[in-house]
This record gives C-alpha cells, sequence and structure tokens, in this order.
C-alpha cells in the first residue's frame, strides 16, 4: 500500500480508548511519525491492559475522567503549544475545548459534535435544544471572529467527515458526465466551477435537489445477541444519544412544505430543521449499489455541514440549498438491539458489545452519498468494505471502524500540513486530499448512476 508519510514531534493527547481508537491508532503511526514517548492516552476506564502493547514501547496511558471542573487542568498536563488533540470521546463539551485549544495553540479534531451528559437535561431542555444544531450555532458563535487561527477540524470521522468528501467526489463525476453527455447548458461555466472547488454553485448548476447519506452495515457475528445486550459495530452509547434525539434534516430551497409536526430553528441560517420525533423512528427510503434500504434519519453533522456549505448566497438571500440527511440500517445485530431499547423505554441494556473482526463471519459496510435531482436520477458515490478485505487492512477491527479511524487520520494529516486554517466542518477540506489517504483502506470505491427514485 502506498503511503502517504509526514513527520509530528509535538505531544499529542488522545481522550477514550474505544472501538475507533483501537483501530485509529496503528493507521495514524503507520502515516505520521511520531514517537511515542510524545503520545498520551487517557479513558475513564482502565485501558492499560488492552494498551500493554504500546505502553511498552513508550506510550502512557492514564486512567482520568474529564469533567468541566477538571478539564483545563489535564489538557494542560498533557498538551503543550503546538500540541496535537484527538478527541474520540463522547459527552465531553465541544465548545469547551476548541476555546482551550483555539487559546493554547493546540490542533484539534473530533467526529462528532459532543456535549456535557445531555441525559441530565432531557427531560427540560426544549426539542431545538437537544439538536446538533443548536450545538453548531454555539460554535458558530464562538469561532466567528478566529482568523489565522490554529486549526480545529470538527465532525472528521466517517460520516460525518468521510461522507462529504464522497459528496464532493460524486458532484464532480455528475458534472464531468453532463459536460462529456454535451447535456450541460453551460460545459464552460461547469469545468471552471470543478476548478475552483465552487461547489454550491456547482451543485445549483447540476441540478442536486436531495442528498442521502446512505449506509448499510450488513456484517454478522458468530455470536448471536443475547437478550439484556445492546450489539453494534461502534460506539453504543454515541448511537443511542443521537437515536433518542430529534430527527434533523438540512432542508433545501426547493421544498415547498415541511413535514408535520416540524420545527425551523429560532436563529442562524436556518439551513435545518427538526422534526420532534426520535430519529431511531424516523424511516425513510433510500439506496445503496445495487440495493434498496429503509434508514432511520438519525441526526448526523453531515446533515448541517453539507446543506451550509453548499448553500448558495444572493444578494444576503439563500437561493439555493440541498435538502440532506442521513439514512441509516445498522446490522441485524443492533436492529434487534434497538427494538429491544424500544421496549426497555430506551434505557440502555446492560451488557455492550462492539463486534470484532474475530466474530464477525460475514458482511461489509456500505457508506455512500445519494444525489439525486441531476439528469442522471440518482448518482451514488462511497466505499463498499467487506469484512474480509477489513480483516487485511486493519487487523483486530471492523468494517464500520475503519471507515471511522480513516476520516480522524486523514483530518490529522491535513492539519499538520495546515496548521493555521481556523475552525473547519468536513466541507471545508480538500477532497482530494482525505480521499487519497483513506480510498486504500475502503475497499471497493463505487461512483456511479441509479435510475432509483424515492
Amino acid at each position: 500500500m502506498r503511503r502517504r508519510m509526514m513527520d509530528f514531534r509535538n505531544k499529542v493527547l488522545i481522550i477514550g480508548y474505544g472501538a475507533v481508537c483501537k483501530c485509529m491508532l496503528p493507521i495514524l503511526l503507520r502515516h505520521v511519525n511520531i514517537p511515542l514517548e510524545n503520545v498520551t492516552i487517557i479513558d475513564f476506564k482502565d485501558k492499560s491492559a488492552d494498551l500493554k502493547a504500546w505502553t511498552a514501547g513508550g506510550l502512557r496511558f492514564f486512567k482520568k475522567r474529564i469533567t468541566p471542573k477538571n478539564l483545563t487542568e489535564i489538557l494542560g498536563e498533557y498538551l503543550s503549544p503546538g500540541g496535537l488533540l484527538i478527541d474520540v470521546a463522547w459527552n465531553i463539551d465541544c465548545c469547551e475545548v476548541v476555546q482551550w485549544c483555539h487559546d493554547n495553540n493546540v490542533l484539534y479534531v473530533n467526529t462528532s459534535v459532543e456535549a456535557w451528559d445531555p441525559d441530565a437535561s432531557i427531560a427540560t431542555a426544549s426539542p431545538y435544544e437537544k439538536t446538533l444544531y443548536y450545538r453548531q450555532m454555539k460554535l458558530m458563535d464562538l469561532t466567528k471572529d478566529w482568523k489565522d487561527a490554529t486549526t480545529c477540524v470538527v465532525d472528521h470521522g466517517a460520516n460525518p467527515g468521510l461522507i462529504s468528501h464522497f459528496a464532493k467526489q460524486g458532484l464532480v463525476d455528475i458534472a464531468k458526465r453532463m459536460v462529456a453527455d454535451k447535456i450541460a447548458k453551460d460545459p464552460d461555466l461547469i469545468k471552471r466551477l470543478i476548478r475552483e472547488h465552487d461547489f454550491a454553485q456547482l451543485a445549483m448548476e447540476t441540478g442536486i435537489k436531495v442528498i442521502h447519506c446512505s449506509e448499510h452495515d450488513t456484517q454478522i457475528s458468530r455470536s448471536p445477541k443475547k437478550v439484556g445486550e445492546f450489539v453494534g459495530t461502534w460506539c453504543i452509547e454515541g448511537l443511542r444519544e443521537e437515536g433518542v434525539a430529534p430527527a434533523e434534516i438540512g432542508w433545501g430551497t426547493h421544498e415547498k412544505t415541511l413535514p408535520p409536526l416540524a420545527i425551523v430553528p429560532p436563529v442562524g441560517p436556518k439551513n435545518g430543521i427538526l422534526i420532534p420525533k426520535m430519529g431511531l423512528n424516523t424511516w425513510v427510503r433510500s439506496w445503496i449499489p445495487n440495493q434498496e434500504i429503509i434508514g432511520m434519519v438519525i441526526r448526523h453533522g453531515e446533515a448541517f455541514g453539507i446543506s451550509s456549505r453548499w448553500t448558495v448566497w444572493k444578494d444576503g438571500k439563500q437561493v439555493y440549498r440541498p435538502t440532506v440527511h442521513y439514512a441509516y440500517m445498522p446490522c441485524d445485530a443492533t436492529i434487534a438491539s434497538i427494538h429491544e431499547l424500544r421496549a426497555r423505554n430506551y434505557e440502555l441494556q446492560p451488557k455492550l458489545r462492539i463486534m470484532s473482526d474475530r466474530e464477525i463471519v460475514s458482511g461489509a459496510d456500505i457508506l455512500g452519498a445519494l444525489l439525486m435531482g441531476h439528469p442522471y436520477k440518482s448518482w451514488c458515490t462511497g466505499s463498499i468494505l467487506p469484512i474480509d478485505e477489513a480483516k487485511k487492512l486493519a487487523p483486530g477491527q471492523n468494517a464500520t471502524t475503519i471507515q471511522v479511524a480513516l476520516g480522524v487520520v486523514s483530518a490529522v494529516m491535513w492539519m499538520i500540513k495546515n496548521p493555521r486554517k481556523g475552525f473547519c466542518l468536513p466541507d471545508d477540506l480538500p477532497h482530494e486530499f482525505v480521499l487519497d489517504i483513506a480510498k486504500p483502506y475502503l475497499g471497493e470505491f463505487w461512483s456511479g448512476p441509479s435510475d432509483w427514485t424515492p
């Protein structure tokens, strides 16, 4: 495998040693030369046994739980200016960490925009206050005046994360096909927009109306799910937290009517809507290569990010924006686990299990950006990663966590090369750079048309 290599000699702190970090760490060190003695991992659980091989080589591990009271103290203990913070934990307030990294000149990346213990206010918070849009508005307000600031990338896992780059690649492929087929109204304009990476204008010119961030996980374990057990392929606590929150959709300018009970945010660009119904109970029909799926409209950062960055403004008004949302059909064991979760009134099962490659006997994780509304009806761009391929690429991991890990690694490598870009969403990073790193790990990379319609 061809490797893009670079050096990083400053301190690195990784928060959280779960499934994603286990997969991410060896891939990161394969691409970035970091002295192990410069790397520290902290987790609120004792992971010293799992990390024995790494700590023997110089990496440091500490069992610590980050709280609002000790956050500043802990980050200051293990990081210094020029360092790197990789946040793959959950329920640690993103805004507070982002502000600390900005103030202390530390690079920062995470895979989702988190808040302190959202369950604590679940009975008192309004539907709007439970949304990712609300958290994004806090981030927008926090970072709006940052110029020539230390780079901070949020939401850069698989989805959100890689999915934004899949969408860009799909859009470019559609535009090039339209020019080649001589159906573009203004071929020179299309070519210029591709060169300039003006994806919002390009999406408008090609007629994109809707983008589904479609995922189907077909991985099967040799160990059946037991009663009282939640089985998944990635962070179970994270899935439950976002699944019980209201469904969120990036809302296109072409949409004429709102869904029943939909709420438009009271502030900000209002590029999204929320539906006061749990995402895991909100269903949508979608498509991945060669198969229709029925997925859950679980809130995800890409619904905000893509719809925000692909908005065309004219004279202070939003004249174009596509509809964007997640459509998630998890593996069979997770579907059964979610059904049991409903029966438990959404109280998480006492036992949690993330499937490893040792127990997965077959299946794949299929993730794609499904772009609709253009002359080719639908166009899906993304990855088809079978478990057998995943085992070769990252032993010990599954097809789902590899994709998340590659989002983190590619963002870290871009930040090292671009340390003064300030606050960034995935859509602010160059898709060519990210996909050049990620594609060798993603199995079959698929980009092509389909005659499927919803």
